[in-house]
């Protein structure tokens, strides 16, 4: 017979009833416990009366979990030895379950479970049984409690927390190297059979790895695993109950492996030469270009510091690790020259900066290369001879004097010749100039340090046969003092003397200053410029002096201000002197010397006149000039002459061609057209400048023939006005001179007495005197321009 046969026959037997097992369960056992109702008493006999033994008690009961049957589970049987089986008692259950999960018979006692129970839900579950009268409802056993513990069989496979584990290991991990334990459960009650106990087992993922069978730890199983040729691995385990015996559940998971790198690998160098180049005119730090060495590792282990073992090129050059790229970066150390030296070569090494012990003996962690460095020509500015250039240069040299010579050259190997010019913006005054051919610098202007002491030039250097390319070099020029200025006072000094001043008092204290700049500084020397018997000069020998007075007594009605020239002299060479001079006023002071007064109107007036009295008869003096004036503007106002004095003394329209005029009112004022033509003076005009006191009636006059005389016209008009003594000279005559008296020549008008251009003779201009041949000559028929054309 099988194993699996034997264990099917017991499974069997255990679900089918024993009466034998139920009553053993309900075997009657002694109770020493009184009985609760009794108590003791006395009878007639004196014997006492005890409690009734208990008649019923159980412990547990067994239920096979997972019951597939069609009919109730039977549980056990609930029997009281009270029970005489006439149906008199009856059977009650409470507790866990009672009434719905298990029921119980009330004549017989059977209890049944209603449906199939799983032990992972609820291992036992405890009960209260009683059994009562059931007439009298009242109990005939005490009520106990008792267990159903439900009986365990293999229906759960084991399970893991995870159903994909991640784990890592180094590479080249010994065998045997622990990466991960893995733990599975199983619901089934472990303290019944085998069916929670677990084997592991590997399914996938040999020969590499290998796990314990009762641990779950997985282990590496092959040496020098390298991460290089693989790095994930995937490792599947199994977890079975029964102790692994066939016919237990199993469950699966699985591993995720990852090798993690370590640097069992040196960096290294793919080629053994790398050639560069760079222009000779890159400056210091450019980059040249870069070499990379590879390693198989990552992370840190891969990282790699490059520097330059050997090689003629190693103060020209350097090298810097790129963190980033892990590449070396090789840039220029010093300036290139070309012309000096074409090729360089570098031995460059790179090395792991983290290296494990433990591979030391799969050699040096490094490697080399060779680099050559190949430098090109570049057509390169000129160079000048220093990096700035100091001339000084005295400030009385002459105009053409060389200053100082700069000096540059072409660092081609083809050498050019080179041009020098100087940047005007750096000498807007073109102060200096320098020779192309040679550098040299010299003056075109005078120089003076007091304007400008320093002069920083800036000169270029060019290629003939390459104009644009070109190099600056600064220079600086300082102008050295020369003694070419006087020393002069340090201020203006308003120097007074007291009137009662004594001999040997002080009255001013002199200072100079000079615009030179000396070596061993400033020294004056103060003296007068002749010998003066009012005042004389003390030198301090301090570049200070004191005026001193040499006489008692000042007076300002003699002399208000005294002139005093001092002589100012330095001691540097040549010797500069100037002279200049103190106005020195005579003020009446008090008996301390304190100034009182400098006004002039102490010279002027009289002692004892005060200033109140100068005001009243300042006061007067325009009073009586003010009415001198009035009284001869009257008087002359009373000798204005008549308009018209005499028939004689006409004053007619003379234009004076020095006045603009007044517009179209002079135009208006007088019609010229009137004297012309005779026949428009019937209408008459008035002025528009004056107007009438009173209006009269205009007179009607006999019109003058044609060509009439200017003279009688102005005559006839003259009479008719002189006749009529309500007429007012409110003619159209505008009088702009006065001419006097008595004129022999009357009226002086040279306008035409008529429109048309007959001839007229007009030589009686000749009778009227000198003053009247420039009219005769240019009205007079023998002499007119007529006739001179």
């Amino acid at each position: 017979m099988t194993i699996q046969q034997v264990l099917l026959l017991l499974l069997l037997w255990m679900w089918l009833p024993h009466p034998c097992h139920t009553e053993m369960l309900f075997k009657r056992t002694p109770d020493l416990r009184p009985k609760r109702s009794g108590g003791r008493a006395s009878g007639n006999d004196g014997k006492a009366i005890h409690r009734q033994k208990r008649g019923w008690m159980w412990n547990q009961f067994f239920l096979l979990e997972e019951y597939t049957g069609s009919d109730y589970q039977y549980v056990g049987k609930l029997h009281s030895d009270q029970d005489k089986g006439d149906g008199s008692l009856k059977y009650i259950l409470s507790g866990d379950g009672a009434g719905t999960l298990f029921i119980i018979d009330e004549k017989t006692g059977d209890i049944h479970a209603t449906r199939r129970i799983d032990r992972e839900e609820k291992a036992f579950y405890t009960l209260r049984a009683q059994a009562i009268n059931r007439r009298t409802l009242r109990p005939v056993e005490p009520e106990s409690e008792f267990v159903i513990k439900i009986h365990d069989i293999n229906d759960n496979e084991p399970t893991f927390p995870e159903e994909i584990y991640t784990a890592s290991v180094p590479e080249m991990s010994v065998v045997g190297t622990s990466v991960v334990q893995v733990t599975a459960t199983d619901a089934d009650d472990p303290s019944y059979g085998n069916s929670a106990r677990v084997i592991y087992s590997i399914l996938q993922g040999q020969p590499y790895f290998s796990v314990e069978p009762e641990t779950g730890i997985i282990r590496t199983a092959l040496p020098n695993m390298n991460r290089e040729n693989r790095e994930q691995y995937q490792v599947v385990i199994q977890a079975k109950d029964m102790g692994g015996q066939m016919g237990g559940l199993s469950g699966t998971t699985t591993v995720n492996i990852t090798l993690t790198d370590v640097n069992d690998n040196p960096p290294r160098f793919a080629q053994s030469t790398i050639h560069l180049r760079i222009p000779e005119s890159s400056p210091v730090g450019t980059a040249i270009g870069s070499v990379k060495a590879t390693d198989a590792d990552t992370g840190k282990n891969a990282e790699v510091e490059y520097r330059i073992i050997d090689g003629d090129g190693t103060d020209m050059f350097d090298i810097v690790t790129q963190k980033d790229t892990q590449e070396g970066i090789i840039t220029v150390r010093k300036p290139l020259d070309y012309e000096m030296r074409r090729l360089y070569t570098l031995k460059v090494e790179a090395e792991n900066t983290h290296v494990d012990p433990r591979f030391y003996y799969l050699g040096p962690f490094k490697d080399t290369t060779v680099v050559k460095i190949s430098v090109e020509d570049v057509d390169e500015p000129p160079v000048f001879s220093r990096s700035s250039y100091l001339f000084e240069v005295h400030e009385d040299i002459e105009l053409g004097t060389i200053i100082g010579t700069v000096m540059a050259r072409d660092p081609d190997s083809a050498s050019s010749l080179i041009r020098f010019s100087l940047d005007r913006h750096t000498d807007l005054d073109r102060i200096f100039n320098i020779h192309s051919g040679n550098g040299s610098i010299y003056t075109s202007k005078p120089l003076d340090r007091e304007i400008s002491q320093w002069h920083n030039l800036s000169v270029i250097a060019a290629e003939i046969n390459n104009p644009k390319d070109t190099t600056r070099v600064p220079v600086y020029v300082r102008i050295l003092d020369v003694n070419d200025n006087a020393p002069q006072f340090a201020v203006f000094y308003d120097t007074f003397v007291c009137e009662n001043a004594r001999a040997g008092q002080l009255i001013q204290t002199i200072s100079a200053v000079d615009k030179d700049d000396p070596l061993g500084g400033q020294k004056f020397f103060f003296s007068l410029a002749a010998v003066n018997p009012n005042f004389t000069v003390q030198d301090n020998e301090d570049n200070t002096a004191r005026i001193l007075t040499r006489r008692n007594g000042f007076s300002r009605h003699e002399i208000s201000t005294y002139l005093l020239p001092v002589v100012i002299s330095d001691n540097d060479y040549p010797i500069q002197s100037s002279t200049g001079t103190l106005t020195i006023r005579v003020c009446a002071c008090d008996s301390r010397g304190n100034m009182q007064s400098c006004n002039a109107e102490a010279l002027l007036l009289p002692a004892g006149l005060s200033t109140g009295a100068l005001v009243a008869i300042l006061l007067c003096i325009i009073i009586l000039l003010v009415i001198v004036v009035l009284f001869a503007a009257l008087k002359r106002q009373r000798k204005k002459e008549p308009l018209i004095l005499s028939k004689e003394d006409i004053r007619d329209n003379i234009v004076s061609y020095n006045d603009e005029g007044g517009g179209e009112e002079d135009t208006q004022a007088f019609d010229i057209g009137t004297l012309r033509n005779p026949a428009a003076i019937e209408d008459k005009k008035l002025r528009r400048d004056i107007i009438p006191e009173t209006l009269f009636v205009p007179r009607r006059t006999p019109s003058a023939p044609d060509n009439t005389d200017v003279r009688d016209f102005i005559n006839q008009r003259l009479k008719e006005h002189d006749t009529d003594p309500s007429a007012p000279p409110y003619d159209s005559l505008a009088t702009y001179a006065y001419e006097g008296n008595d004129s022999i020549a009357e009226s002086l008008s040279s306008l035409e007495s008529g429109t048309t251009e007959g001839d007229q003779n007009y030589d009686y201009l000749r009778e009227w005197g000198p003053r009247f041949n420039k009219l005769a000559e240019m009205y007079g028929g023998g002499e007119s321009d007529k006739d001179t054309s």
